[in-house]
């Protein structure tokens, strides 16, 4: 996709959400476009008609491009942890899922592909999640942007809005007045 966000413009910095013994974000490869990403992705699984077959297939392609760029950064980012590092561990897990996925032929129907575009789609909104934890960070809960160092958010233990499940995390100030309180 060729849509730019200011969200995409790298890691958060380096003493934001690491874990002991980890080595710093600053040394963490930088991936681009997450934000933008994410948002396709969530826009694609929150679609409740039909899409064109054309445009499945080229948002399949966007998501496996994609992919095909997280995948390794995740790994790298996880390989440098500890065994015992369950973030880690859950971020290898879901790159060998998005690399099985990666594999598998695009369909020649639209059901088939619609199908396929979704589990890269999910692959997608998981990687970027697995991303931003490892690397510590903090993505609004409603506009899915990244949350700078010092930028002003308060944390919601729960909230549900009109595409999201109920969710616990950060939210940036401006973004309070769209969320439904439970």
């Amino acid at each position: 996709m060729a849509i730019k966000n200011k969200a995409d413009e790298g890691p958060a910095p380096a003493d934001r959400g690491r874990a002991p013994g980890t080595p710093p974000v600053a040394e963490a490869p930088a991936l681009r476009g997450t934000g933008t990403m994410r948002a396709a992705a969530t826009w694609f699984l929150d679609q409740h008609t039909l899409l064109g077959h054309n445009s499945v297939r080229l948002l399949s392609r966007d998501f496996q491009g994609f992919l095909e760029q997280t995948i390794p950064q995740v790994e790298q980012l996880a390989g440098g942890r500890p065994k015992d590092d369950v973030p880690a561990q859950a971020a290898l897990a879901g790159a060998g899922e998005a690399r099985r996925r990666l594999l598998e032929p695009e369909a020649a129907d639209l059901k088939g592909e619609v199908a396929r575009a979704t589990r890269l789609a999910r692959s997608t909104v998981a990687l970027c999640d697995h991303y931003d934890a490892l690397t510590g960070a903090v993505t609004c809960l409603v506009c899915d942007r990244l949350i700078k160092h010092g930028e002003a958010s308060v944390a919601y233990d729960r909230f549900s809005s009109p595409d999201r499940a109920d969710r616990s995390g950060r939210v940036h100030t401006r973004c309070t007045g769209t969320l439904r309180r439970r």
